[in-house]
């Protein structure tokens, strides 16, 4: 089992930056990938961003290129995403992932999730 706690959430005018934090615990030794997800009310939940945990390879949604970037700090078993030039449309609950999983694709099959944290951007 690997427990994942967010934080960083929060309420910022379009334009600002918030970064996020996702601390890792339990057998994370197992984990190949960590990921972030959003799911905005009404929608389906859907990928942001997600990165090997230990080697390289990130992936991005096409709408957070650019603004969005994913980073982790090993020693520490936390994933980040710093995300800047914040749109309204990025409202919503940000989970955290992680997989054992080691396929290339690294936008789907994450096995544990967050509890989700808030981020609302108003006009």
């Amino acid at each position: 089992q690997v427990q994942l706690v967010e934080s960083g959430g929060g309420l910022v005018q379009a334009g600002g930056s918030l970064r996020l934090s996702c601390a890792a615990s339990g057998r994370t030794f197992s984990t190949y990938a960590m990921g972030w997800f959003r799911q905005a009310p009404g929608k389906e939940r859907e990928f942001v961003a997600a990165m090997v945990w230990r080697g390289y390879g990130t992936d991005y949604a096409d709408s957070v290129k650019g603004r969005f970037t994913i980073s982790r700090d090993n020693a520490k078993n936390t994933v980040y995403l710093q995300m800047n030039s914040l749109r309204p449309e990025d409202t919503a609950v940000y989970y955290c992932a992680s997989r054992g999983n080691r396929g290339p694709v690294l936008t789907t099959q994450y096995d544990y999730w967050g509890q989700g944290t808030q981020v609302t951007v108003s006009s």
